[in-house]
């Protein structure tokens, strides 16, 4: 599904340049205001932070309005990329995180695993935005990500033992005994892609009945649209105003990691584009594949890591690193997408 219309060229006149400067008006606002971020700090259940959580909400509701869910059996008939997908996103993305956090940071134990939790969490909520904003398919970015959801509740606990405690000893390096619990990983995949796939899955047949499939088409869902871009500009004026004391505080540390993160973001990104297209996939197909394989689901890990070792630890550091690096990289490979589109 091709997205078109007014909110389209809005993003494309300046959507990166909006994203700099909600992250610099967000950082400002946590510099020379920090009560204004305390109050917010306030509003914080365990590692959820409300505000943040609401924001991310309502960013996925508009992409999963949009999808014809009768649509979603159909890519059951392409094994080919779904299995594409599978590989890419439970083989190549975790053994290549890992790889770049053993290269640098294996003499560092915290941030190694904090890099390894975000590399074993696959994206579930800003990937729906960044495909749409790429003009992916929408029906393929649901599919993908409710599968990938799938394998994450069962998958991801399995993994941490692994790529935590059973691999780092035989390469030579301290095993980290840990135990992930079932629970916090499915709570996670309810909230942050439970609530608002189930309202984009009733908003069609619902919205339909009570007016009409075309009021629906024609009105309801190109005034919903911009709800994306709005809640996406907050949520990164509110992510970098609270996170803003880490990064003035530790800021060379930031940059040590955003440089695993970078590459991370770009090496997933090129090789899904790259054999997707070698793939014969399709470009709206192709965009929902690359951009489910290059994000990553920072809510889990902030999660994960605060739940295992503490809201101070260097793992939540990592945690919170992660979304910052991850927004404006996922931004600047929104516009690379489109230049290679075909």
């Amino acid at each position: 599904m091709r997205h078109s219309g007014p909110q389209l060229s809005l993003l494309n006149r300046g959507l990166s340049v909006w994203i700099f400067l909600a992250m610099a008006f967000g950082l400002g606002l946590g510099f020379f205001f920090p009560q204004w971020v305390i109050s917010f700090h306030v509003w914080s259940v365990g590692g959820t932070n409300i505000p943040l959580a609401i924001g991310l909400l309502i960013m996925m509701y508009p992409p999963l309005a949009k999808v014809r869910y009768e649509a979603l059996p159909k890519i059951m008939n392409q094994p080919r990329l779904l299995l594409l997908s599978l590989v890419l996103n439970w083989v190549i993305g975790p053994l290549l995180m890992f790889g770049l956090a053993w290269i640098f940071f294996r003499n560092e134990p915290a941030y190694f695993s904090g890099l390894v939790l975000i590399g074993l969490a696959r994206c579930i909520a800003m990937v729906l935005v960044w495909n749409d904003l790429a003009g992916g398919s929408n029906a393929w970015g649901a599919g993908l990500v409710a599968l990938n959801s799938l394998f994450q509740v069962f998958a991801y606990s399995l993994y941490a033992w692994v790529f935590l405690t059973l691999v780092p000893p035989l390469l030579g390096a301290e095993s980290m005994q840990l135990t992930v619990p079932i629970q916090l990983v499915a709570q996670n995949v309810g909230i942050y892609l439970g609530i608002p796939f189930v309202l984009g899955a009733l908003s069609r047949p619902f919205w339909s009945r009570l007016k009409s499939p075309e009021w629906f088409e024609q009105k309801y869902l190109p005034f919903i649209g911009p709800f994306t871009l709005v809640a996406l500009l907050l949520t990164v004026v509110l992510m970098f105003s609270l996170k803003s004391e880490v990064i003035f505080d530790l800021p060379l540390d930031v940059l040590r990691l955003a440089l695993p993160l970078l590459l991370y973001f770009s090496l997933m990104f090129g090789l899904a584009f790259g054999i997707g297209k070698w793939l014969n996939a399709e470009y709206p197909q192709n965009a929902a594949i690359a951009f489910t394989a290059s994000g990553n689901n920072f809510e889990l890990a902030i999660a994960v890591s605060i739940a295992l070792f503490g809201i101070q630890s260097p793992q939540a550091f990592v945690g919170v690193v992660g979304p910052l690096v991850e927004v404006p990289a996922l931004i600047l490979l929104v516009r690379v997408a489109k230049i290679l589109k075909y």
